[in-house]
């Protein structure tokens, strides 16, 4: 056993005996390293360690503390059974929330921007500019439709801790996730066919069946434990269906983890009636607990499950760069992607490649994860300041989503109206379903570090949710 995970077994053991209370201030990083003799670097390790376990929390400038145990407000209700496949609508609301454009006034509770202003990104920055100051020609060439070999390298390698045993010939990169799981879309299915999905689900793949002419099977979502294998059962039993789509680990919006007894049951239903996964996993590098939670992909033997990810959530959505593991469908996926975009832009390839060989990509994740998690506790803890009593959350186990859940009846598209002159932004339910369900839900982002302005955002938010509800539900 390493020195630092001793160290943070002792300080666990010392919190779970009731040595150091809820909100007790732990012992200085300086006062643990003279005390047990060790470095300064492993008790700041240890400390990283029992973060990870959600036994201490870091407060700027004043050390760390025991998290203070609240009571967690209940869970969004299990999406109700699916009745019959249906054409997606919700484009009109979809283009609304991606048509303000970053950086202004609004606060964009809504978007899906992960915080792109930590200092660990400092490397990448300084990698694409120098690039881009060389005399050399490879940066403004066309490349490789599969895209650059050392970058689908750093890839290959970084899919190992999802259980993945990668080649990195049998990767594609594409011009991020969306470029992934339309491509995996388009390959499997053709105009007309039948989609499973969880519910609720991302609304960039809802708009993409809906492009393709294609319908989507909503299938019963438990918050925590994810699809239904039930319902998924009974539905293949019933409808001709060509793909089964969702986002198994951190999932958006819900931000649960599948049980890993759960994922391997469900490719086995797949295998069973011969049908295509298309797994989602670009928030699975932002678990909150390690190692990292497999991905449906490491137990596939026969090419059937197309895994699809990117950059744009771990680093920065505008690198543009995802990948597509497609499995069996590789072909498929490479000439969508020659009659589509082509090839994808070099300079930010060779720049992540760069970056993630050089070793700065893992401490960059390992911070994101902490500021993450440490920005749910305190969203959470905002939501139930200032929401309605009653107000349902869910609990994410990665990511930077919450998905909230207000009475049957409230209407969260009129709620983004009502925010608008407050220059608040959040993300209406109803976009995350094919038929328009969610109506009553609505999903903010906690990525940023915790400030006033966003304090002041969420207790805006909470405020009109209030008036909402007192007109729908007024006083006699």
């Amino acid at each position: 056993m390493t020195l630092y995970v001793n160290l943070a077994d002792q300080l666990g053991a010392r919190i779970e005996q009731g040595l150091y209370r809820p909100g007790d201030r732990l012992p200085s990083v300086r006062a643990l390293s003279l005390e047990h003799g060790v470095s300064l670097s492993t008790v700041q390790q240890a400390y990283r360690h029992l973060e990870d376990q959600g036994l201490a929390t870091p407060r700027p400038k004043s050390g760390y503390f025991v998290p203070i145990a609240r009571e967690k407000p209940q869970l969004p209700m299990v999406s109700r059974a699916a009745q019959r496949p249906v054409e997606v609508s919700q484009w009109d609301q979809v283009l609304e929330l991606i048509s303000i454009a970053p950086g202004g006034d609004v606060i964009q509770l809504g978007r899906g921007m992960p915080d792109i202003s930590s200092p660990t990104l400092k490397p990448l920055l300084r990698t694409l500019s120098r690039l881009s100051r060389r005399q050399e020609l490879k940066e403004l060439s066309y490349g490789c439709l599969h895209g650059d070999p050392g970058l689908r390298q750093q890839v290959s390698r970084l899919m190992l801790d999802s259980g993945c045993q990668i080649p990195y010939q049998d990767i594609v990169i594409t011009t991020g996730c969306h470029e992934a799981l339309s491509s995996a879309i388009r390959a499997v299915c053709q105009p007309g066919d039948i989609v499973a999905v969880d519910s609720p689900s991302f609304h960039g793949v809802m708009q993409a069946l809906k492009g393709f002419g294609m319908k989507a099977l909503e299938l019963p979502t438990d918050p925590l434990s994810g699809i239904s294998l039930e319902a998924l059962e009974l539905a293949l039993e019933q409808w001709p269906i060509k793909a089964i789509q969702l986002t198994p680990n951190c999932n958006n919006p819900l931000g649960y983890i599948m049980p890993e007894a759960n994922k391997r049951a469900l490719l086995a239903l797949a295998q069973r009636y011969d049908v295509a996964i298309i797994e989602d996993d670009v928030y699975g590098e932002l678990a909150y607990t390690y190692p990292r939670p497999r991905s449906i992909k490491s137990y596939d033997d026969d090419g059937r499950v197309l895994l699809c990810s990117s950059f744009s959530k771990t680093l920065a959505p505008g690198l543009r760069i995802g990948w597509i593991a497609p499995g069996r469908y590789q072909q498929q996926v490479l000439h969508l992607k020659y009659i589509g975009t082509g090839m994808s832009t070099q300079l930010p390839q060779l720049a992540l490649a760069e970056f993630i060989e050089g070793g700065y990509y893992e401490p960059h994740l390992r911070r994101m994860r902490n500021q993450y998690a440490r920005g749910l506790e305190q969203m959470v803890d905002w939501v139930s300041r200032y929401f309605p009593a009653g107000t349902r959350v869910s609990q994410p186990r990665g990511g930077f989503m919450l998905w909230i859940e207000l009475p049957a009846g409230f209407d969260s598209q009129r709620l983004n109206r009502l925010l608008l002159p407050h220059k608040v932004q959040i993300a209406p339910g109803s976009i995350f379903s094919a038929a328009g369900k969610y109506r009553n839900c609505l999903r903010i982002n906690y990525a940023v570090k915790p400030s006033a302005p966003l304090e002041d955002a969420v207790r805006r938010v909470g405020e009109c949710v209030a008036q909402l509800l007192a007109e729908l539900n007024p006083p006699y």
